[in-house]
């Protein structure tokens, strides 16, 4: 069992962290791939038209893809820095459970339009792995950050 024994932590701790780095990693690609494509207000236009009258778009997403359409310029934008700000922070392990969380929001979001690609189900797999261990973001910032507010005061008085 992961998190008994001497060893448990540790193996809980690279199993979180590699789910970690892995997602933020999938997440940088679809951000940079976005870029380097020219995303815009013409995909976020092309993503509303094509959930009206689709079925497998459930109801409460009309008036989100309404206001999508009306601020497809700043989605356009939007979007692709969001993906890459994903993959950034998991990778370094900032904020490590919250950004999963995130990760899983954007993209359940996206499911919601209909987006639906191959690594979306694996990259929610990953982002539950890392909300379900504690201990994901230990070799990041997150890891980094408990250490050095754990330590005791060593100023001279």
């Amino acid at each position: 069992m992961i998190g008994t024994g001497r060893r448990g932590p540790l193996v809980a701790s690279l199993f979180g962290g590699a789910a970690r780095v892995a997602v933020g990693m999938l997440w940088l690609a679809e951000g940079v791939l976005k870029y380097r494509a020219g995303f815009g207000a013409a995909d976020i236009e092309l993503v509303v038209q094509s959930t009206g009258g689709n079925s497998r778009v459930p109801w409460w997403f009309e008036p989100l893809g309404a206001f999508m359409g009306a601020a497809s310029g700043l989605f356009g934008v939007v979007i692709p820095a969001l993906e890459v700000l994903l993959g950034v922070m998991l990778v370094a392990g900032v904020f490590s459970r919250l950004t999963a969380f995130a990760s899983i929001g954007t993209l359940m979001l996206y499911w919601s339009s209909d987006q639906l690609i191959a690594q979306y189900p694996v990259m929610v797999l990953l982002s539950a792995l890392v909300i379900a261990s504690p201990a994901a973001g230990r070799f990041g910032v997150d890891g980094w950050w408990r250490r050095r507010t754990a330590a005791p005061d060593r100023a001279v008085e």
